[in-house]
């Protein structure tokens, strides 16, 4: 019986961290969107940020960055890895689209 109340106890406290540290993250970046829904509205801007293409970004690119923000894109580009997208591209949006947003910090 010991065992399962130290496991419970545990299983709330990780519970409790887990739920701390994503309440920091989003105060501390302040995107409304989900990184799935940030990722799908990016959609126009595929083609520019594939390794190795020498495509610049469109106006339906440049126009879905500038509705989605520059802390959005950095959910993104210092995220997880996304298939078929070079972070180091996408970065480069913003100033491609002649957007003034700031660099985005790479932890």
């Amino acid at each position: 019986m010991k065992f399962l109340i130290s496991y419970r106890t545990m299983s709330l406290m990780l519970f409790f961290l887990v739920m701390v540290t994503l309440v920091a993250q989003v105060q501390s970046t302040p995107c409304s969107s989900t990184f799935f829904s940030a990722l799908v509205q990016l959609i126009p801007c595929r083609a520019a940020v594939a390794p190795f293409s020498p495509i610049e970004p469109n106006d339906a690119c440049c126009n879905a960055l500038r509705s989605l923000g520059q802390p959005c894109l950095c959910v993104l580009v210092t995220g997880p890895p996304i298939s078929g997208v070079d972070r180091n591209m996408a970065s480069q949006l913003p100033e491609k689209c002649t957007t003034s947003f700031d660099p985005c910090e790479i932890i």
